[in-house]
């Protein structure tokens, strides 16, 4: 896998450096059960029936089975509601996606001139964010376009020319179509930046900055991230007004994911990994390795000895990503094998294991490969293989 280095001259694309073999200490990837604390459950300030929206998307919520806020919901919707910019410190899978969608659908079901631009930072989590609007805008007059690389450009052409209410994508596709002339940002009055940090550690910083000069000063400007680097920082200085910060990020690694690792030693890898899918506990399963070409070879691999496996990596195409993914939400499928940027911010639910394959190069990284796991409350556990 690369990660961007520097920006060349002409600004457009970074340079890349290729990652090498990680150096992670063993002992920060093991906790076990007993030592994880006993956290008190958060207790929210209100329900979602407390908040003043429209009838529309209120029985919206509730078909969807939405009661008790998370607490990024709890502490951002009010503000968001009022029209203030908002800054939203928090780990992904902590709700943060209804925490923006269900205020700004509330603002253009009361005033349908607005529109509303979200980026992400992969194809996926643009999917993934494009799917929960359409959830919660059911039976609503609001329309939308989900603009990202990899799918038919002249089709989002053509659904960007009705001016939708809502363009969901990532930001090169954004570009293209606003250096195309075909996206007017300027009639555009709200911006959401979704997982900030992660769009600039993937080269995203210039085009993001450009996207953002095209848009109306007098704008509402909501930015979730997990950190608040010195370039996100940069970013709320030009762009934002007088911002709210919400903090709810959670501790490093989740208090539900047990963690552990297995020296491979003289063992053969691909025996070890082999033995642990078949075990019965290995319901749904989350393999990373390093490079596209590593996991793709691991996956067909697999596949030839039995196991029902998917991937997702740089290599596929977007047809080919979407579909993997939901069959393996479906569980037709028992493993999906993926890289760190093609599995960055997605929501799978019930996935029992994570096993890091490859190590990642990055305790960060690692932090966000295992968080794939324990979600909604549930127990996860995450292996390591280690030489």
């Amino acid at each position: 896998m690369y990660r961007p280095k520097r920006f060349n001259n002409r600004g457009n694309k970074p340079r890349f450096q290729k990652r090498g073999p990680s150096k992670l200490d063993p002992r920060l990837l093991i906790r076990k059960a007993e030592d994880m604390p006993v956290v008190e459950d958060y207790q929210p300030r209100y329900q979602f029936q407390d908040f003043p929206i429209k009838d529309e998307l209120q029985q919206n919520i509730e078909a969807k089975g939405y009661d008790i806020p998370t607490p990024i919901q709890d502490q951002a919707i009010i503000p968001i509601l009022e029209g203030k910019d908002v800054i939203g410190l928090a780990n992904t899978g902590t709700g943060k996606t209804a925490a923006f969608t269900i205020p700004l659908i509330d603002k253009i079901l009361r005033d349908p001139s607005q529109k509303v631009l979200i980026l992400a930072p992969t194809r996926e989590l643009a999917v993934q964010i494009h799917q929960e609007f359409l959830g919660f805008a059911k039976g609503t007059s609001i329309t939308s376009s989900l603009c990202i690389g990899g799918a038919n450009m002249q089709v989002q052409i053509m659904q960007v020319r009705n001016s939708p209410n809502f363009i969901i994508g990532t930001p090169g596709r954004m570009k293209d179509l606003v250096m195309s002339k075909k996206l007017q940002l300027f009639r555009y009055q709200n911006i959401v930046l979704d997982e900030v940090d992660r769009m600039l550690d993937i080269g995203f910083i210039r085009d993001i900055e450009f996207l953002l000069g095209q848009m109306p000063k007098d704008k509402q400007s909501l930015f979730f991230s997990a950190t608040l680097s010195q370039e996100i920082q940069g970013l709320v200085y030009r762009f934002m007004k007088q911002p709210i910060m919400i903090s709810v990020k959670k501790q490093e690694t989740s208090n539900n994911v047990e963690q552990d690792v297995i020296r491979i030693g003289s063992r053969i890898k691909l025996d070890v990994l082999h033995d642990m899918l078949a075990l019965e506990e290995c319901k749904k399963v989350l393999v990373f390795g390093r490079t596209k070409h590593g996991v793709e070879k691991l996956s067909k691999t697999l596949y030839v000895r039995g196991f029902k496996t998917a991937s997702i990596h740089g290599n596929k195409s977007q047809n080919q990503r979407q579909r993997a993914l939901e069959e393996f939400k479906a569980n037709k499928i028992q493993v999906l094998l993926a890289t760190d940027v093609a599995a960055r911010g997605l929501d799978i639910p019930n996935v029992t294991h994570v096993i890091n394959y490859d190590l990642p190069a990055t305790y960060e990284e690692y932090v966000h490969r295992i968080g794939r796991t324990g979600r909604a409350g549930q127990k996860g556990f995450a292996v390591s293989f280690v030489d």
